[in-house]
């Protein structure tokens, strides 16, 4: 049987990497993450829908759900985060519109918005 996946859009800081790839094994029942990282990456994807970097992910998620069968996809902030240094309320607020962007490309994927705390631990954000 083939793997499944999920997709995951991500900061590139290392601490995020583990507990969300356990969080999103789990919660979406898949074999396997596609993770898309940049640094900072919700801030281009809420808020700079040209940018090279915003260009860059969605073809990268075209990948993830044309060659992979990927159908669920999680955007990832994080407190701390030095590619994106804004107040967590500013963060959870930016993820929640990168959902929204990614929802009006990718509307038939599941899409959760994920912010990970101080102590690395992974909430779901209503969007």
């Amino acid at each position: 049987m083939p793997p499944t996946f999920a997709t995951v859009l991500t900061c590139m800081d290392g601490r995020v990497q583990r507990p969300v790839a356990e969080y999103l094994c789990g919660r979406f029942a898949v074999d396997c993450l596609d993770t898309i990282t940049e640094a900072g990456i919700i801030a281009f994807l809420a808020d700079r829908p040209g940018a090279p970097e915003t260009l860059s992910a969605l073809a990268k998620i075209r990948i993830s759900t044309g060659h992979h069968g990927s159908t669920r996809m999680a955007v990832v902030a994080h407190a701390d985060c030095a590619g994106n240094p804004v107040s967590d309320e500013e963060q959870i607020a930016q993820v929640g519109r990168a959902v929204t962007f990614l929802r009006q490309r990718f509307g038939k994927c599941e899409i959760l918005a994920l912010w990970l705390d101080d102590g690395w631990t992974v909430h779901e954000v209503g969007t």
